[in-house]
């Protein structure tokens, strides 16, 4: 770069900022300045974090399981107003509200959940959807929609049209531009990505709501001195977000670097496997396999290291079979070997393996027919192997007792 400075002034692309954006590059780095009726507001902090903006924090579970601290940044030098209601809803310091409810999100659940959209909750009063209140009073008018809904992340506040903000907002879990103009954006997660991936994944019944309780457990405000650290080993040597999408440190465009961190976590899952830590193993196993289903090259520009991929997704999933088989989890068990099986380039001691621990997750899922099928399938791959063997000798005893009861039972009705 030229040690003069590049500078360049350009009208607002967005709606609704009234002014004009210029920007200015130097060897110092790179300023951002928004000009308003004369005045400069520095943004250099938009997409990270102002000193002087609250920090705050929401304490999640998911069943009564504490999932972890999402922490939030709050824009008080954009919308204070929006955001001075949510720093006061979480501390809870403005006592009881007009609808006889503490004025508080703790306590409160996320009551909806879309997946590829948001997670939305802070109705402490209805708890559905259809209550909440700011500490304005019920409603309050929207402030600004300077910020738009361009990436994941941000917080935002949900309302019934226009001016009719409570207490009720969203985390946004993908750019949603068509929210533009209609939500107040007033803050971003600044650490806790993890846990807001926790919630969006979470099972969802009618209404989109969430099947097992979301709560928010804890809340209030951190001191302004906390420093957002960079996600912290769990005592796996883990260091890596749940998600590939959110993973700043590695390069989608680097195939052979994405590698290198799948074949890492999954050397972590077997260790947490070999230590006898097979809950913990399964899930760093589930998260190796997200990661490759992300990160995994074109088979026409990288055919080897596609390969490679490849050759790590059966793996991953004939690992998750096997552990989940010992945990019970039948269902995680006949995705993961049905995985293995759509792969043609798997080989048949794989594809013997998978059929295995698909067949034996089906028995104790009470599917002795499909168990059945799957058994005898392995063993054309491997005959004679003698945990196959034991499984289907195993799974006709109970087809025969089971048909043993229903004769049983129908001797009572016509015997």
């Amino acid at each position: 770069m030229h040690e003069a400075d590049v500078t360049y002034r350009c009208e607002s692309l967005e709606k609704g900022l009234g002014g004009v954006l210029e920007s200015s590059i130097s060897l110092a780095g790179l300023k951002y300045k928004y000009w308003r009726e004369g005045t400069y507001l520095d943004l250099r902090n938009w997409n990270t974090m102002s000193e002087t903006r609250p920090k705050v924090y929401l304490d999640i579970s998911i069943g009564q399981k504490p999932i972890g601290r999402a922490i939030f940044a709050l824009y008080n030098d954009i919308v204070p107003k929006t955001a001075e209601n949510f720093r006061a809803l979480c501390t809870g310091e403005k006592g009881v509200g007009k609808a006889g409810k503490p004025l508080h999100f703790k306590g409160c659940s996320f009551h909806r959940v879309i997946k590829n959209f948001m997670i939305q909750g802070g109705d402490f009063t209805a708890g559905n959807g259809t209550g909440g209140e700011s500490i304005y009073g019920e409603k309050f008018e929207d402030e600004a929609f300077e910020v738009k809904h361009t990436r994941p992340f941000l917080l935002s506040m949900a309302n019934a049209g226009p001016n009719t903000n409570g207490s009720q907002f969203f985390v946004t879990t993908i750019a949603t531009p068509h929210l533009d103009g209609k939500h107040v954006v007033f803050g971003e997660l600044i650490q806790g990505k993890s846990i807001i991936r926790a919630v969006e994944n979470t099972k969802t019944g009618e209404n989109d709501k969430p099947v097992e309780d979301v709560v928010i457990t804890d809340c209030g405000e951190l001191d302004p001195s906390f420093e957002v650290e960079a996600k912290q080993d769990d005592g796996t040597g883990d260091i890596y977000e749940d998600y590939p999408d959110d993973e700043e440190n590695v390069d989608h465009g680097k195939p052979e670097k994405g590698y290198e961190v799948c074949a890492k976590l999954k050397e972590i899952g077997t260790t947490q496997f070999k230590a006898q830590h097979k809950e913990m193993a399964l899930a760093k196993y589930q998260k190796a396999l997200r990661y490759v289903n992300e990160l995994i090259p074109d088979e026409e520009q990288h055919p080897d290291l596609h390969k490679q991929y490849l050759k790590l997704k059966i793996s991953l999933n004939l690992n998750i079979a096997l552990v989940g088989l010992q945990l019970g989890e039948n269902e995680v068990v006949q995705r993961a070997a049905s995985a293995v099986l759509q792969i043609e380039s798997s080989e048949p001691q794989e594809r013997a393996k998978a059929l295995y621990r698909r067949g034996a997750a089906k028995s104790r899922a009470k599917d002795e027919d499909g168990a059945q099928e799957d058994l005898e399938a392995a063993l054309k791959l491997v005959p004679g192997d003698a945990a196959i063997t034991n499984e289907l000798n195993s799974v006709k005893q109970k087809m025969l007792k089971r048909k043993q009861s229903e004769r049983a039972a129908y001797s009572k009705f016509f015997g």
